[in-house]
């Protein structure tokens, strides 16, 4: 069964006010629309009109925005030798982890743990695949709950951004890179939603392939609890520049792809 998006239109507009600290009736000043009109917007009532200057305000795509509204689009399924997303729960939501692999030599890394990493280890055992590598997108805890079994099942090396912490992580600069196999995987800062907040760029595939932790969403991004204005610039300079056929592997909801998000997503689209 396919992942739903992580965010609704009403989330992308409550991330990009918290982000730019804009309360509804500023809103309502900036972009023309009444303060009623916003707030039914903001409860989920689709206006094209209100939403149209709502976007404008918030520096978001509108027709990106009418159309997650409308729920005319999520990203197209991907299947990619070599690439597996954990879907797992945390309270009411869901997290996500992934392994990656060398499909020659088997040798994998796993990118977080999420809430628990039986079903990465029953994959790994069922594929016959050793997992070489820990590799962590940040800090949070619904990414790293099950990290402790995870290390332990595999006795392999944690690693995660020197701008955060994890229980037996050791840490990396922006632009360490990593050899499992045929993979070769690089380190990117793209911090704003977390301190230290790391994608993962990893080539070798048939398909590039990017783990991006909550940097970025299908259709949306992380809340940024850090810098909205960084976490806006890392997304652009350092993983939407990635080729368009590249995997981007979020930390919650579906996958996508760079040139997906550079068409749907409201806070990329132009």
């Amino acid at each position: 069964m396919a992942i739903p998006l992580e965010d609704s239109f009403i989330d992308i507009i409550g991330k990009a006010q918290r982000g730019l600290g804009i309360s509804d009736s500023q809103l309502a000043e900036k972009s023309g629309a009444s303060v009623d009109a916003v707030r039914k917007v903001c409860d989920g009532k689709f206006d094209r009109a209100t939403l149209d200057q709502i976007a404008l305000a918030l520096r978001l795509d509108a027709d990106a925005m009418a159309e997650l509204a409308q729920e005319k689009w999520s990203p197209n399924e991907i299947r990619l030798d070599g690439l597996m997303q954990f879907n797992t729960p945390y309270h009411d939501m869901t997290v996500n982890a992934y392994l990656v692999w060398d499909p020659a030599s088997k040798e994998a890394v796993a990118f977080d743990s999420g809430t628990t990493c039986s079903w990465m280890l029953k994959h790994s055992r069922d594929c016959d695949l050793t997992i070489k590598l820990i590799l962590l997108t940040h800090a949070h805890t619904d990414h790293i709950a099950d990290l402790d079994r995870l290390a332990a099942a595999t006795g392999a090396p944690i690693y995660i951004s020197s701008r955060e912490n994890a229980p037996g992580a050791q840490p990396i600069e922006e632009g360490k890179t990593f050899t499992v196999g045929k993979l070769e995987i690089e380190s990117r800062l793209t911090w704003g939603h977390s301190p230290g907040g790391m994608t993962f760029v990893a080539r070798g595939l048939a398909q590039p392939v990017a783990i991006v932790g909550d940097s970025l969403f299908a259709g949306s991004m992380g809340g940024s609890n850090i810098s909205f204005e960084d976490a806006l610039r890392n997304n652009l300079d350092k993983i939407l520049t990635l080729p368009n056929e590249t995997v981007l592997c979020p930390g919650h909801g579906p996958m996508t792809t760079v040139g997906e998000e550079k068409k749907h997503n409201p806070f990329f689209a132009r």
